[in-house]
Formats: C-alpha cells, structure tokens, sequence
C-alpha cells in the first residue's frame, strides 16, 4: 500500500495539532489521527445545561502582544477570532482565622500587601518580590526556540549571554519549593498559606515567580469561551493549511517494517501508512503499547516506572444560580478541621469561578469549581463497581457541604454538577493516571526539563514524540514548541529550510 500522507501524527492536542500546523507549513502531507470526537486533549471544555465547565487551563502564557509566546500562538493560528481576560491577582489565600493572603501579581502591591500580613519576615518577603521583578525580564522562550539536539556551539554560547544575567535568580528560586520556603516564614499564617499559593506546595518557587510575573505584563490570559475554543482555533488553522484530521479513530498499533516506522492500524482495522510517524499522544502508551514495548533502554523504563510525581486531581464543576462576580475568581480555604477526601486528609480546598467570563455561564448565574489534588490508585480500585459512581458523590456532597461554611445556600442553589476524578481524565485524553502535566515539575525533576525527555526510541527510526510526555511541567506554549520542534528536526533531516507560514 502506497504512503496516504508524508507524516502520521497519533493525538489532536496542542502538541498535535501544532506538530500538524509546522508540518503543514514545510510542505508535508500530513493526517491526524484523534481517538476523540473533537481536539485538545487536556486543553478542553465541556457544557452542561447552559453552563460551560473548563478542565484544561488557567491561562495561557503567550497571550501579550511581543511577549514570549506570542509569535508562536500568531503562527498557530490561536488568537483567530479569540479575546482573552487578564487577571491582577493569582489566587487569594483564607485562613481558619479570618486571616487573607492576596496573590498580587505586581510585585510591588504583592510586597506591600505581605509586609503588612508579615513585617517579621521583611527580608524574604522582599528577596520574594524582587524574584518576580526579575522574571518580568527573562524570556522563557529562548530556552526552547530551537531543538537542543540541533543546537550548535555558537547556539549554546548565545543562549549561555542571555541567560548570563538571570543565574543568580535561577539558581536561587530553581532549587526551592514553595514548602521549603514556607520553613523559612515566621508569621504563623503566611507560613501555613505559603505552600498552596501556586496550587501545589513541592512546584520551584521559579515556577510560582514566572507566573505572576508574565501576569503582570499581561503574557497570561483565559480564553474567552473556554479551553476548547482555543483548542479549536488552532484546529482550524490546521485545516486551513490543508491538514486532514480523523476523530473517533483510536490508534490499536503503530506499523513497523525492518525497525522503521510505517503507518498506524485503527481499532476499526483499518491502516493507514506514511514516511513517518509523531506520536502527540501520551508516553507510557506510546512506547508500551502502541509499540509493544519493543523499542526500550533502562532509562525509558526507569521514567515510567512510577517513582516520578504525577499531578492528578478531582474537579468538582458546579452549575448554581448564585452570582460570584463580586468575590475573588480563585480562593483556597485553609480548614481549621481537615476532611477525608478519597482516602486522604485535606486541610485546604481550591475553589474557582468564572464570572469573569460572561460567556460561561447564564446572566446572574456562576460556574464554581472545586479542585484539589487526588490519588489516582484510590479511585482505581473503584473503577468498575457501583461503588465508583456512589464515591464520585459522597466525595462531591463532603466538599459543598463544607463549602457551605463559606457560601451559604451553594448546594440548594446548584442547578447541575459534573464530577472529574483521574480516572475521568484518563479516560477522555488517554493520559497515564490521568496526569494533567506529564510529571509534575518539581526541584527534584527540574533537570528531566533541562536536560529533555528523549523523543525518539532506541532502535525505531522515523518514529518521533512530542507532548508533555517530552516536556516535563508540560504548560501550553511548552507542548506546541515540542511539535514545532519536531518537525524542524524532520525538516533538517530532509535538507529543508524550517517555514513558519
């Protein structure tokens, strides 16, 4: 059978779907393949009675005109018919005591706010703040423009002078999480608050510091109508540029002849071949599955062997006739009595509104989310039984009763609700215990992201990866640089000058 494109690519997401776009553009043939019926994987939205629930993003780094990212979302296609919302402040932090930490993203309103809270701990509070002034500067896409394993001596002596005057803040905040900054603080309530300012307590302070400082030069916005319209913006690029794409068409295999890959079988049977094949799907499944675990070394399986931290968690989406605009649109509640939820005891909740976004819900009514981290191993062993449903429930009913504390009248104000579990976005993206980062970025996996997951397998020629799988920490800009890259790399295979329109 005759090749019916130049390149296959396994999985719709935005790492696909850019792989598509870049291969599209350097005058390659290429077809996507989509167990879905629509694309985005992770980057994703779903309605429910009027009500638009978002399972995939807070913000979108990118999003500022002449900011790091934004030339790649221009060449993507992303903004096509898209407005964004920009918010001035992460999240807010309550304590059992009535006590607030607000998440200023300015730098000098955040140091003014913290001194307040915690004159004792001025020294840190400062260095903390004058970290985010310094991350105003630092353009983080320089790190991943082009392929490291293409990258010349004259390349990494350039990259090396501009990245020359961020080492002292790099090294400093790179190597400590927020839970070993908080072991620092000595006004009791920051110290407390501290860990769970960026969602999760072991994430680099580095991270948390980028956040807010791409926040506060407008490079972080949410797109209005959700994930998926952003998901879905790309997408039609994509087909502008001649793409094709198959949904509903799960990939059983990955054909291989005399160790090259050549084309990709369907649960349906049917097969389809290609010079080459980009799995934009999730890792583990690729080398274990669709490739049988045929082309393997020791340091591929020691990456899935389960030693490193996956981020997976339970979303509670809630539909009420309650109008949110006047509160703060992200809170964490810190519990004077911490509750069991899915097998562990938790002293915080996460609770997110999107009145920000008239779009996402009916006049005078709210989208609320409850999210918190959650053990995938616990609601696998559910998986199957009756009890699953029966635990999805008692889970949501605890956490809005609690909430009830702080929102009164929520659970009779509820109009429809939708619960998320791990397993849920197992299920629907394919990725491993539902990880919605690939491995969580910590200080410990820090140099997986500098040092790079390998993109090809040992043995298999003309197979490549990319995803979050590839790009540890994951982030939107990060996948759709991995597909970008990719096909740079197939295009300096092939003697071809890399085209971006």
């Amino acid at each position: 059978m005759a090749p019916t494109a130049d390149i296959i690519i396994i999985g719709a997401g935005i790492s696909g779907l850019a792989a598509g776009c870049y291969a599209q553009m350097n005058g390659y043939r290429s077809q996507i393949f989509e167990a879905h019926e629509q694309p985005g994987g992770l980057c994703t939205a779903w309605q429910r009675q009027g009500y638009t629930f978002d399972g995939g993003i807070h913000y979108v780094f990118g999003t500022g005109p002449g900011q790091p990212f934004y030339s790649l979302w221009q060449e993507l296609g992303a903004f096509e018919g898209l407005a964004f919302t920009n918010q001035t402040e992460f999240m807010q932090l309550y304590g059992p005591q009535g006590e607030v930490l607000r998440v200023h993203s300015q730098p000098d309103t955040l140091q003014e706010h913290l001194l307040a809270l915690a004159p004792e701990d001025a020294k840190l509070i400062e260095g903390f703040c004058q970290g985010v002034r310094k991350f105003k500067e630092f353009d983080l896409s320089m790190l991943q423009q082009k392929p490291k394993s293409l990258m010349t001596a004259a390349d990494w002596a350039r990259l090396g002078k501009q990245v020359l005057p961020f080492m002292g803040v790099l090294g400093k905040w790179s190597q400590l999480s927020l839970r070993d900054l908080a072991g620092q603080v000595k006004n009791p309530f920051l110290r407390s608050a501290m860990p769970h300012m960026f969602a999760w307590p072991d994430v680099p302070v580095m991270v948390g510091l980028s956040l807010l400082a791409y926040l506060d030069n407008g490079n972080a916005g949410s797109p209005v109508g959700g994930a998926l319209n952003f998901a879905r913006a790309i997408e039609q690029r994509y087909l502008a540029l001649g793409g094709e794409i198959h949904y509903s068409a799960q990939v059983e295999r990955v054909l291989v002849e005399d160790d090259q890959a050549v084309g990709v079988r369907l649960y349906s049977n049917e097969t389809y071949r290609a010079r080459r094949v980009i799995s934009a799907c999730d890792g583990r499944r690729s080398i274990f599955e669709l490739l049988r675990g045929e082309y393997i070394n020791r340091r591929l399986e020691k990456l899935y062997d389960g030693h490193l931290p996956i981020y997976s968690q339970l979303q509670v989406s809630l539909g009420v006739t309650m109008d949110f605009s006047h509160r703060p649109h992200w809170v964490t509640h810190l519990l004077k009595e911490p509750i069991a939820i899915a097998g562990q005891d938790r002293s915080e909740i996460g609770v997110k509104h999107y009145c920000f976004d008239p779009s996402m819900a009916p006049p005078g009514k709210s989208v609320v989310m409850i999210m918190l981290t959650s053990p995938y191993s616990y609601w696998q062993q559910l998986y199957g039984r009756t009890a699953y449903q029966a635990e999805e429930s008692q889970e949501a009913k605890i956490l809005i009763e609690r909430l009830e504390e702080f929102y009164p009248g929520l659970g009779a104000s509820i109009e429809c609700m939708d619960v998320a579990t791990p397993l849920s976005y197992e299920r629907y993206t394919g990725n491993w215990q539902g990880a919605s980062c690939g491995w969580l970025l910590t200080k410990d996996t820090l140099p997986l992201m500098i040092k790079g997951v390998p993109k090809r397998l040992p043995g298999l020629e003309r197979f490549y990866m990319v995803s979050q799988w590839t790009e540890p920490g994951g982030s939107l800009p990060i996948v759709a640089l991995s597909g970008r890259n990719m096909v740079y790399e197939i295009c300096r295979e092939d003697g071809r000058a890399f085209e971006t329109s």
